[in-house]
């Protein structure tokens, strides 16, 4: 009974102390979106001249990634910003701490290995609709429709 009480006595501790830093994390950086975690799927459109570019699957997956890989397994690797064969979606699954510079558009630009603005002239973007200047700064979120359109 007395190592059940201990036990359960640790168990609350770590719980507690582990809610409370993460808690002074966040408000001590705020760059910290979140400790949690996130699992977010904004969506991008690349037009050149009003013509769709195609954006691959598998960006950010595959052995070349193994260094920068937030998981993975027998020789294959995944970023936590990559993309599968549903595009135009960018899968964006961190584990932890995520911080405001890990979720900008120029991320996955960096991942890809293109340069945003190497489509064309002019670039303009829209996030959801509305005109935004932020560009590789953007940081994105669950749901958005991103439109990059070049002259």
């Amino acid at each position: 009974m007395k190592t059940i009480l201990i036990v359960s006595a640790v168990v609350v501790a770590l719980l507690v102390g582990g809610t409370f830093l993460s808690r002074s994390l966040t408000s001590a950086d705020p760059s910290v979106i979140t400790t949690a975690g996130i699992h977010w799927h904004p969506r991008l459109t690349i037009l050149v001249k009003s013509v769709a570019v195609p954006i691959p699957a598998n960006i950010g997956i595959g052995p070349a990634f193994a260094e920068r890989a937030s998981y993975g397994d027998g020789g294959m690797a995944m970023t936590a910003i990559h993309t599968h064969e549903d595009m135009p979606v960018i899968h964006l699954e961190f584990s932890g701490v995520v911080r405001t510079r890990d979720i900008v558009l120029g991320q996955f630009f960096e991942i890809w290995g293109r340069d945003m603005r190497s489509f064309g002239e002019n670039m303009r973007m829209t996030v959801n609709g509305a005109e935004n200047t932020e560009y590789e700064n953007y940081q994105m979120r669950d749901g958005d429709t991103i439109v990059l359109d070049y002259d």
